[in-house]
């Protein structure tokens, strides 16, 4: 029986595999996510055939579990699917910490090994639920937390990291009082998550949730060398690993190390110009105007941003794309790394308007075809084209890799005010020659547009 659970674990690592493979390509993803799911269900009920299992207690788990999905899945929409993906890393990470907690009072001779690994579980699970807690807040907008500053931030987690340490020296080396210690260790270790998150600016919220989605795998596989399960150490390092690649993907995105993420605050440096300055000529226009533009356009590049999912425009802007296409026109959207608040962000809400994978493209690939673009739309976004990112050094955004949107022949920008983005900063393109501001509502917008040109 015992080979042939591991024979089944193993089957489930090549599902997970597979799956990740899978999930590389818009076209492939559901069917890489279906590979997940099936290798995660063959874990599981492999699993409920071990001995020793208290069915009761799982089934009712199971139960509560299904109804608090069912909840999230009909109330939550997809523009809170950000705040969503960090509440689940969060319980990942408080689960491990629960069980490795568990598995300790239950291990008879513990060897150094599985006790190493309990405290690293307590450790990173901890910190990874109440820093997807912060994230979360942060996500759904509590300005509270905002207020929150932490004195003497880098010393004060340095010292909460010395506890920890020394409450799993005591984890490791004190049989007697192991139990104790691993609490004790998983208490400080909550306050770490807090102090650690509270400071990261919203902008930089993307790499924080791919990050705390790594530490949420690590911990799984740290309980998973604990209750000796090779399922769970294959999962969790999967995660792991995939989530490290992510936030290094996203730090480059932003031109940013991590160090600085973690340990800087996103904000205006110097004196730079005021934003009564940078829009003294901002030329505003309607959406009749755009339509005009658009009935002479041959290619339009629409760039998404957090604007868009605020007012749900995806299926709006899905209609547009099929209105411009049957008049011949040329439509791609440029997606960059991080618009939105989640890596994949804008990729999700397109996708559930059905609009084609092939007219994503990824910031790398739309740069050099800007200046061929007649018009581009920008909806919503800001700091993801911001040009200062490439002409002020001074910026906070400076080095960013920006969508170069501005070199193209007109570019018409959808938002409801001159609100700065995440970095707090104005942005010139708003006033450049070569711009136009459609002040409105991101739907309302498209929807006025898509009318404009029935009509025309």
């Amino acid at each position: 029986m015992d080979q042939l659970i591991e024979l089944a674990y193993l089957a489930a690592a090549v599902l997970f595999i597979l799956g990740l493979k899978g999930l590389t390509r818009p076209k492939s993803a559901v069917r890489g996510n279906l590979l997940g799911a099936c290798g995660m269900l063959l874990a599981v009920v492999v699993t409920l055939m071990q001995r020793g299992l208290s069915f009761e207690l799982i089934g009712g788990g199971v139960a509560l579990g299904a109804v608090i999905g069912a909840v999230f899945a009909t109330r939550v929409q997809m523009t809170a699917m950000p705040e969503m993906v960090a509440l689940f890393n969060g319980f990942g990470g408080i689960a491990s910490t629960l069980v490795a907690g568990v598995a300790l009072t239950q291990l008879d001779t513990p060897g150094k090994p599985e006790l190493i690994a309990t405290a690293l579980s307590g450790l990173i699970g901890a910190v990874t639920f109440t820093g997807s807690l912060v994230a979360w807040g942060k996500l759904a907008g509590v300005r509270k937390l905002d207020q929150i500053i932490v004195p003497m931030q880098h010393v004060t987690n340095a010292i909460l990291l010395l506890m920890c340490l020394v409450m799993a020296y005591g984890v490791v080396n004190s049989s007697e009082h192991a139990v104790l210690c691993y609490w004790m260790l998983s208490a400080v270790a909550f306050v770490i998550g807090v102090t650690l998150v509270v400071s990261i600016g919203g902008a930089d919220m993307p790499v924080v949730i791919a990050l705390l989605n790594s530490y949420s795998g690590l911990a799984a596989a740290a309980t998973g060398f604990v209750l000796g399960n090779t399922v769970l150490i294959i999962s969790g390092s999967l995660v792991g690993a995939s989530g490290l690649i992510l936030t290094q993907v996203m730090c480059v995105a932003m031109n940013r190390s991590l160090t600085n993420v973690l340990f800087g605050r996103m904000g205006p440096k110097g004196d730079g110009p005021s934003a009564d300055e940078v829009y003294a000529n901002v030329k505003s226009t309607t959406a009749d105007e755009v339509a005009m533009l658009l009935e002479v356009a041959s290619r339009v590049v629409i760039v998404p941003g957090y604007g868009m999912a605020v007012s749900q425009a995806q299926h709006t802007v899905s209609d547009l794309r099929k209105l411009l296409v049957a008049r011949q026109i040329t439509v791609d959207f440029a997606i960059h790394p991080v618009a939105g608040r989640m890596p994949g962000h804008m990729n999700v809400l397109l996708a559930e308007a059905d609009v084609p994978y092939e007219s994503l493209r990824e910031m790398d690939e739309i740069n050099p075809t800007m200046e061929q673009a007649d018009i581009a739309i920008v909806l919503g976004a800001n700091d993801v084209v911001n040009p200062l990112a490439r002409t002020d050094p001074n910026s906070p955004i400076a080095g960013m890799p920006i969508i170069d949107v501005d070199k193209a022949r007109t570019v018409v920008v959808i938002k409801r005010s001159l609100s700065p983005g995440f970095a707090g900063i104005p942005n010139p393109l708003f006033a450049a020659d070569n711009s136009l501001m459609l002040f409105a509502d991101g739907r309302q917008a498209v929807q006025d547009i898509i009318k404009a040109l029935n009509e025309g």
